[in-house]
């Protein structure tokens, strides 16, 4: 097969994106109305919302939003639910979304079953009741419920949607461990930082000590990223002051905070 010479290069790569399927935009009334419910959307600069409505766009294109049992979805509630989820984009940009394509709702918190063999091969088994859930190559799965306390209190530290798309980004690089794809040396101060936050915070919870971040922090370092991303965009002068080393990171991988800090 013949082939072209090396400068056409470029030329097939502007041709690549001429051919590539155009991704229709929210329009301005929904989307206004969107971000007025949506307290991050509203407290975003005018670029960083316009690029948050094209991320949402290409979100809505590409991911199929499934309500679960009785819970029924308008086209506000979608928009509001893709922007919720891209927030934590604005820095990193579309790759965030590859790797897989369904966002379920559950109305309320669901129940998932667990198991666990322990070091003496007995077999441990319970149920876990979840606010949501990312699958390393399956759907994120969030509650109705727990999205809309979260809209109605913006500033209390939690945001599930933000908290399970952390997930999805930590497990971009093939391993859910608290560290997103980065730049090699950017990689190792990340992993440096974040291990010593991570090492005190644990110290601090398992003595028993009160901390102003959520202890569920110190489960695994991927929950401890989680959190903190929750932090970042719901509380972040809280973050700030507890772990500013981690805090100087999520700001320059998330961008400023709506909130206030950074």
């Amino acid at each position: 097969m013949a082939q072209f010479p090396a400068g056409h290069v470029p030329l097939i790569k502007r041709l690549a994106r001429w051919l590539r399927p155009r991704i229709p935009t929210i329009p301005d009334e929904p989307w206004q109305a969107a971000c007025a419910a949506l307290p991050w959307a509203a407290a975003l600069d005018p670029q960083r919302r316009e690029r948050l409505r094209g991320l949402a766009a290409r979100f809505l294109h590409e991911k199929t939003i499934t309500p679960l049992g009785d819970l029924e979805l308008g086209d506000h509630e979608r928009i509001l639910l893709a922007a919720l989820c891209c927030l934590p984009l604005l820095e990193f940009g579309e790759g965030g979304l590859r790797g897989w394509s369904q966002l379920l709702v559950y109305p309320d918190a669901f129940r998932v079953r667990r198991s666990h063999v322990d070091a003496a091969g007995v077999l441990h088994e319970w149920d876990d009741e979840l606010a949501g859930e990312a699958w390393d190559h399956g759907p994120l799965i969030l509650s109705w419920a727990d999205v809309c306390a979260d809209l109605e209190d913006p500033d209390a530290g939690f945001c599930v949607a933000v908290h399970e798309m952390a997930h999805k980004l930590d497990v971009l690089d093939g391993e859910l461990d608290g560290t997103p794809p980065l730049p090699s040396a950017w990689y190792r101060q990340w992993a440096r930082d974040f291990q010593r936050a991570y090492d005190a915070f644990c110290a601090e919870v398992d003595a028993g000590r009160e901390t102003t971040i959520d202890p569920y922090a110190a489960e695994a370092p991927e929950e401890f990223f989680a959190v903190c991303t929750e932090y970042h965009f719901s509380a972040p002068e809280v973050l700030e002051e507890a772990m500013p080393e981690v805090a100087a990171h999520l700001a320059r991988f998330y961008g400023p905070s709506p909130m206030g800090a950074g």
